[in-house]
């Protein structure tokens, strides 16, 4: 489910960090779902367990999963509801770069293909959650 960009400049952590986020977002990862302990995912990935362990504490710490002492780290319930509400915090900014690039030139059709496109390109599907 999880994969690594060794070549970007992204950090480890938070290419997991942004992955948990983009699967509870289209709905791959729900909330109770438990996701594979720190230790086999650091073997998946060939990732120090100390990265692994700091990107769950930063998910912890945003309340998008929750952690049982002895059974492992799950999605929290709340973690939809955090989701939406900071991407659509995030509706100002698009807001923003839409009217630059009209004003820069963009038609309103090249914006609504543009965003068509974006959205039908989506790369997180059903298949992605084996």
């Amino acid at each position: 489910m999880f994969s690594i960009d060794p070549m970007s400049r992204i950090p480890v952590y938070e290419q997991i960090i942004d992955q948990v986020w983009k699967f509870v977002a289209a709905g791959l990862l729900s909330p109770g779902d438990q996701l594979p302990s720190v230790r086999s995912l650091s073997v998946e990935l060939s990732v120090n367990p100390n990265t692994i362990q700091k990107a769950f504490s930063e998910l912890y710490s945003r309340g998008l999963i929750t952690s049982v002492p002895g059974r492992g780290s799950f999605i929290s319930s709340s973690a939809p509801a955090i989701i939406r509400q900071k991407d659509r915090e995030k509706t100002a900014d698009l807001v923003d770069i839409v009217k630059r690039l009209h004003a820069a030139g963009m038609s309103k059709e090249e914006l609504i293909t543009l965003v068509e496109e974006t959205i039908s390109s989506e790369t997180y599907k059903e298949d992605d959650r084996k």
